[in-house]
């Protein structure tokens, strides 16, 4: 199934490379039989390097190569000579993806561009060598410094769904179906909770060739910001959406209710993501008439919305209107 080749966390162990040692080397020639100390320091270590590479869009590459290690630096040689440095070695990682300290769970840094590099494990330093020992009291050291050692450990890398609208809603909205629609994704759809197990992406056209990317989110529970549910990496995708198309079923008990546990839910997460641009959809609204619709109308929140039917179709093209007015006036 295609889904699964969407993986947004992993656990990866990294090594760094081992600094070169130092030289002990003693000048000898021909015509200078005590020369005194000429050796070289030794070579950094490898880095270990998380990169980021926009072609990538899950870290399903790592679920099967959780080790990842770095070459050690060489050691210094006589006549000065250094010694050659530990290739790095390179994580690639889609952008949006966060990386953590495993113990601590402190977020390091994330990565948000194209290209850009992060040492996640340091190489160690190379050893200098006895040249560096040298003094009027000790003119012929017979020492050098060993290397540094490598550094290694478990990191945690988590992804975020980058697109420009994400679905917000319980499970069973209906939001795997309205991405089918709009899109060419294929989400799993069923009666049944959870059925979205991980995000879904779908490109949405547009007129005049025009398109925008919408990210099908996991339902929320009430509770999801405490961790209930499958709560917190499901809201960790909704970080990076631009904007936030909230959906709630026509058949809800109290559609004005379900809407605030939502935006609760989200303020209780990460209070700025309710700076973004907000659209509240009621679907399955093929079930309502006028009179209704109307109605419920008069108990909704001061935001934009709209009535729409994935299944009958209804107002899918004033709906991506909408969406696409609020991306492009932002």
């Amino acid at each position: 199934m295609a889904s699964d080749n969407f993986v947004d966390y992993v656990k990866i162990f990294c090594r760094s490379g081992k600094g070169g040692a130092g030289s002990r080397h003693m000048r000898r020639e021909r015509h200078i039989p005590k020369g005194g100390p000429d050796g070289g320091d030794g070579g950094r270590g490898g880095h270990v390097i998380i990169r980021g590479n926009k072609q990538m869009w899950t870290l399903l590459h790592l679920k099967f190569q959780k080790h990842t290690k770095a070459d050690h630096g060489k050691g210094g040689g006589g006549q000065q000579r250094t010694g050659g440095e530990g290739d790095d070695a390179y994580i690639d990682v889609p952008v949006g993806t966060i990386v953590r300290d495993s113990e601590t769970n402190e977020i390091l840094f994330e990565i948000d561009e194209h290209g850009q590099e992060e040492i996640v494990r340091k190489g160690g330093k190379g050893g200098r060598g006895n040249t560096h020992f040298k003094s009027s009291t000790n003119r012929s050291p017979d020492y050098a410094q060993p290397g540094e050692d490598e550094v290694e450990g478990w990191t945690i890398l988590e992804l975020k769904v980058l697109a420009d609208v994400g679905l917000v809603g319980f499970p069973n909205a209906g939001k795997s179906t309205l991405l089918s629609v709009l899109s060419a994704a294929k989400p799993e759809i069923a009666n049944y909770p959870f059925t979205t197990l991980r995000p879904n992406l779908g490109i949405v056209d547009y007129r005049g060739n025009r398109s925008f990317v919408m990210a099908d989110i996991p339902g929320i529970i009430e509770g999801a910001h405490e961790g209930k549910g499958l709560g917190l990496r499901f809201l960790r995708h909704i970080e990076r959406n631009s904007l936030l198309l909230f959906l709630v079923p026509a058949d809800s008990d109290d559609i004005a209710k379900e809407y605030e546990i939502l935006s609760n839910e989200l303020r209780q997460y990460n209070p700025q993501l309710l700076d973004k641009e907000r659209i509240l959809a009621i679907s399955k609204s093929d079930m309502l008439d006028e009179e209704l619709m109307e109605e419920i109308k008069k108990q909704l929140p001061d935001l934009k919305t709209i009535f729409i039917s994935s299944v009958a179709r209804q107002n899918l093209n004033e709906l991506k209107d909408l969406i696409w007015n609020t991306l492009d006036h932002d």
